[in-house]
């Protein structure tokens, strides 16, 4: 494996894709958007501590969770099913392209692995223009 992801890289790669902006969205929370203004839609956005994801272990709510999109369904289930990865979905999420991951467990993966998760996140919402524009 190469390096291990950090929290610093969720913004060092989203901010590293075309027409990218760090806003807000479901109130005050964190989201990168794309594109940048009224239209843009979040990819990538830091999840409020909530009732509906609680740590199986501990009982207590996850304070660091990220809610990364995913194109599909069947990506979303793919990356859950996957042992090897730290990501997750709950109920909440039942029928949302998204999957959650804690920050505390980026290290997990290779940097290179969350920037395939998040590229596609972006292209999820992304205008086909800029898709195409990253493309070449």
């Amino acid at each position: 494996m190469t390096r291990p992801a950090t929290p610093d890289d969720i913004g060092q790669i989203c901010l590293s894709l075309p027409e990218v902006e760090l806003g807000v969205s479901w109130g005050d929370r964190p989201t990168y958007k794309v594109p940048r203004g009224d239209k843009g839609r979040g990819f990538v956005l830091q999840r409020a501590p909530h009732k509906t994801a609680v740590d199986p272990t501990t009982g207590e709510l996850y304070d660091d969770l990220l809610v990364i999109r995913t194109p599909t369904e069947a990506d979303k289930l793919a990356l859950v099913a996957d042992d090897s990865l730290p990501f997750f979905t709950i109920d909440h999420f039942n029928h949302y392209n998204a999957v959650l991951v804690q920050e505390s467990r980026l290290g997990e993966i290779a940097v290179e692995e969350l920037r395939e998760v998040i590229e596609d996140a972006w292209r999820a919402v992304a205008p086909k223009k800029l898709v195409k524009e990253l493309d070449g």
